[in-house]
């Protein structure tokens, strides 16, 4: 094993580009490598995915680190190592930290496991909301400085673009500070409360519901407003004489949707204020904002104009229903046709609980991105863009602490990851700034040999897991750590993730 260069009592880490001298019982600048008993140690545990059940979540030592391995054989039958605790193969001249090899149902298999450094990197965020965030290319801020920006409103949910190299290293150091401890919090499942630029405050927590302006979403909207009429059209038939869904995006009015003229909806002479787009679908009823349906409406009636009197009638029922039914009003049409507020009558309550129903809860998504480099890929093979064919070919399987990864089209490696379905913890920094996040690369040894991987750094899995230190390693491991594997998550060596195996061949698209 390679061992860290010295000055003195201290020992050089060199596991990232900063290259801190580690005095005797401290740590680095990143919190990831200590100086221990004269040992350059990986502080936090190797994670170990347990198929069956966890193992309790402990630090679990390894074997004596003066003693080998004495061949005690160990279940790996049910488990998969992660990268997380792994090290990383900075500066890139050696190969990744572990280089496992299993069998797999008669397959023999090989595991590829680094702590990838990722200044090209960040996260992708889905907001479920109704309520107006800010404008497309607002910035994202956090302390004042920007990490991110705004960029298209979905199909319920805000979306927004966080991090990337620009923001990490071409701006000034408190903004890369800034970014990097906010992308890591995120991934690591922490909130962080961002502000946009001429929008919203929002704290934004992977799998829970968003807080915009202090207030917790409950749910997302049933769908557009011409989509909610759709879908509720039969139901209010006979109930009321007219009904209009306040949307920032698509108001409907059901009078003249086509969903309503379909089962006889009689004309009311409503009036809508806003661009008309196809009959019963309103664009731009009202600007963006945190009202009714993402308007800036706290009062439906101000997005009508005046009722034609030569069809509108004295006591003609109006109902407003916002896309969540979060807001709802009733009203009667006056003798002078002006819409006055009543009781909402039980029969329409129903409907406007049947879309509150509906609604699916409104929650924070974070998807980590980040492209694999030249310098990590030479951590797999000798041959980097081997590395990437095998990928694109479904020869190799890539996954983030355990988690699947999605793999961009087009050149190189770039993927992205759901960063609930990692273990806790699973991210680290480097002060550079950038983030460090798992990464393993899994294949057939076959195919590994083809890609021209490291096969002489090759141990079988049951050796890793006993602690035997890899020979291209200056570190150390603390000790290794089971996590249970989350349920709904493909097991990351199943056959019918690779090109090669008979089930994939069954299935297109696994």
């Amino acid at each position: 094993m390679a061992s860290p260069a010295r000055e003195g009592d201290k020992i050089r880490c060199d596991a990232c580009p900063v290259m801190c001298y580690i005095a005797p019982g401290r740590s680095g600048a990143c919190d990831r490598y200590a100086n221990e008993d004269g040992n350059l140690v990986r502080v936090d545990p190797l994670v170990i995915i347990e198929k069956t059940k966890a193992i309790g979540g402990e630090l679990v030592p390894f074997l004596d680190r003066g003693a080998e391995w004495d061949g005690e054989i160990i279940n790996t039958d049910d488990s998969f190592i992660t990268a997380i605790g792994a090290g990383t193969t900075y500066p890139d001249y050696k190969p990744a930290p572990f280089i496992v090899s299993r069998q797999v149902d008669g397959v023999d298999m090989i595991t590829v496991v680094t702590e990838g450094i990722f200044s090209y990197c960040g996260v992708k965020v889905k907001i479920d909301t109704d309520r107006h965030l800010g404008p497309e290319r607002a910035l994202v801020r956090v302390d004042g400085e920007p990490i991110g920006h705004v960029t298209t409103a979905e199909y319920g949910s805000q979306m927004l673009s966080l991090g990337g190299v620009h923001h990490l290293t071409g701006g000034g150091k408190k903004e890369g500070r800034v970014t990097c401890a906010a992308l890591l919090d995120l991934c690591n499942g922490r909130p962080v409360e961002v502000a946009i630029d001429e929008g919203s405050t929002v704290v934004i927590e992977a799998g829970k519901p968003p807080i915009v302006n202090g207030v917790k979403e409950e749910r997302m909207r049933v769908g557009c407003g011409s989509a909610t009429v759709g879908m509720f059209a039969s139901q209010w038939h006979g109930l009321v004489d007219e009904v209009v869904v306040v949307d920032d995006h698509i108001t409907g009015v059901i009078s003249e949707h086509q969903a309503g003229k379909v089962i006889g909806w009689a004309p009311t002479g409503i009036k809508i204020k806003g661009r008309r787009s196809t009959p019963g679908r309103y664009f731009q009823v009202a600007e963006p904002g945190t009202g009714w349906g993402g308007t800036n409406v706290d009062d439906p009636l101000v997005i009508l104009g005046d009722f034609d009197p030569k069809v509108a009638k004295p006591g003609q029922s109006l109902l407003m229903v916002s896309t969540t039914g979060e807001q709802f009003a009733y009203y009667e049409l006056g003798d002078d046709l002006k819409p006055q507020k009543q009781d909402m009558p039980d029969g329409l309550m129903k409907s406007v609980r049947l879309i509150e129903e509906n609604c699916e809860p409104a929650l924070c998504t974070v998807l980590f991105m980040g492209g694999a480099g030249g310098s990590l890929r030479a951590g797999v093979t000798e041959n980097p863009v081997k590395l990437t064919r095998s990928v694109k070919d479904t020869l190799t399987r890539i996954t983030c602490g355990g988690a699947p990864a999605y793999v961009w089209p087009g050149g190189g490696i770039t993927i992205m990851s759901d960063v609930t379905l990692l273990p806790e913890n699973a991210f680290g920094y480097v002060p550079t700034p950038a983030l460090v996040a798992p990464i393993e690369f899994t294949m057939r040894r076959e195919d590994y040999e083809a890609l021209g991987g490291h096969m002489k750094h090759v141990m079988p899995l049951a050796e890793a897991r006993a602690g035997k230190k890899a020979i291209q390693n200056d570190h150390v491991l603390a000790g290794q750590k089971g996590a249970a594997s989350k349920q709904g998550v493909p097991w990351p060596t199943d056959e019918r993730h690779f090109g090669w195996s008979k089930a994939a061949k069954k299935e297109p698209g696994t």
